[in-house]
């Protein structure tokens, strides 16, 4: 004779069957009592009709669904969420509220069921043996289906939240883009879209990393929060760049120091450019528009990590705005003087040095730390290396230095 158990057995008692059966006669009692006892205890049922009527409309969904499936035999395992519990979970997600809140109804919910049934079984059976079988019978049930649900409830809380939150950044981003092409607008209503208000002073930056970062937006708000504003404006541009406004207290210099240590403490390689604080809306787009000429040198010039500022990255911008002419340029003014090896480096160096304002001789030898006599040979070698004196067109001698010093000496076509 065979120990195994048939899988054809029923998998609950008949007086579980029969309560369900009864209780299923008036299931509109009691999802209406279970909505009464949520509503005391959850006080976001209250305060929406169409949030009260979706609770109403799931206690009810829920109640039945539980009691047509004790009352037929129907496994935990076969649960499907009901269409008004997803529609209840879609209405919370809407409110901003998180998943935690969407599931306390049912927790709450579950706690009244089982008390109210399992006082209910005891008065019912009055073979304690029986009953106990019933109740357990009846509760692995319920907290398999609320299992089961709560699963399917939450996943569909998050990926409505998901929807949401691409619908808002989508509209968010065409206002952004309105403000930027310098399209007429009303400000109040951006103000509102953007959550961000447009009339203090503005300081843009763009945060972005070479590799993973799924922290950066993390860092964005690290950075915006060492300028001063705790509510900045963040629009992620892709997987590994993040456009940030924020507006420094009074409009003064931001702590540039807090922000190196923000940048510092942010996981990988992470830079940040940023413009000037501008003034009100235009001084939005004008600092974005720096801050992007900054990100431009900076990933120019091989910058990873670190800041870039436009004050320090204006005059390269402008220089390399046609960068194979800036190329050809440096070149040509320089002639051998463009050479890549370390000697030929260190000849640069001292002829920007000498060149650059307040420079000359003596002041290049004091930065530099040598003798005097050894900035000359260095400036007697470049003039050698250029084919011109010093004095010859200094000042574009001096720019295609500054080029050289921050694009490579001798780049190629």
């Amino acid at each position: 004779m065979s120990d195994r158990p048939d899988s054809t057995a029923d998998p609950f008692e008949p007086e579980v069957r029969a309560l369900a059966g009864a209780w299923l006669e008036r299931v509109e009692p009691l999802a209406e009592d279970m909505y009464v006892h949520l509503e005391g205890r959850i006080q976001a049922v209250g305060s929406s009709a169409e949030l009260g009527g979706l609770t109403k409309a799931s206690c009810r969904s829920n109640v039945e669904t539980i009691l047509s499936m004790l009352v037929n035999g129907i496994p935990a395992a076969a649960t499907e969420a009901p269409v008004t519990a997803l529609e209840h979970a879609r209405a919370m997600a809407k409110r901003g509220a998180e998943v935690d809140d969407t599931l306390r109804f049912y927790r709450l919910g579950h706690g009244y069921l089982v008390q109210h049934w399992t006082a209910e079984l005891s008065r019912r059976v009055a073979d304690r043996e029986r009953m106990l079988r019933a109740v357990e019978q009846s509760t692995v049930f319920m907290v398999e289906y609320i299992d089961i649900v709560s699963s399917r409830v939450s996943a569909e809380h998050l990926a409505e939240r998901e929807r949401r939150q691409r619908r808002a950044s989508v509209v968010r981003a065409d206002v952004v883009r309105t403000i930027l092409d310098g399209v007429p607008f009303d400000r109040g209503a951006a103000e509102r879209v953007l959550g961000y208000r447009l009339d203090r002073p503005q300081l843009a930056f763009l945060c972005w990393t070479p590799g993973e970062a799924p922290e950066l937006e993390r860092a964005a708000q690290a950075i915006a929060e060492a300028l001063g504003d705790g509510r900045p404006l963040l629009l992620p541009e892709g997987p590994q760049l993040i456009a940030g406004w924020a507006s420094p207290p009074g409009g003064g210099v931001p702590d540039w120091a807090a922000v190196d240590a923000a940048i510092d403490r942010a996981p990988g390689q992470v830079a940040a450019a940023f413009g000037a604080v501008q003034p009100g809306p235009d001084g939005f787009r004008r600092s974005r528009d720096e801050a992007e000429r900054a990100r431009r040198v900076a990933v120019l010039t091989g910058v990873q990590t670190g800041t870039a500022h436009f004050d320090d990255s204006a005059l390269l911008d402008l220089l390399t705005a046609d960068l194979p002419a800036a190329r050809d340029f440096v070149r040509s003014t320089l002639g051998e003087l463009a050479r890549p090896d370390a000697a030929t480096a260190t000849v640069r160096a001292t002829l920007l040095t000498v060149l650059a304002p307040r420079g000359g001789i003596a002041a290049a030898a004091r930065v530099l730390g040598v003798h005097r006599n050894t900035v000359l040979q260095r400036v007697h070698r470049g003039e050698d290396l250029r084919g011109r004196p010093l004095d010859d067109r200094p000042t574009e001698l001096f720019l295609a230095l500054v080029l050289a010093e921050r694009l490579g000496p001798a780049p190629e076509e």
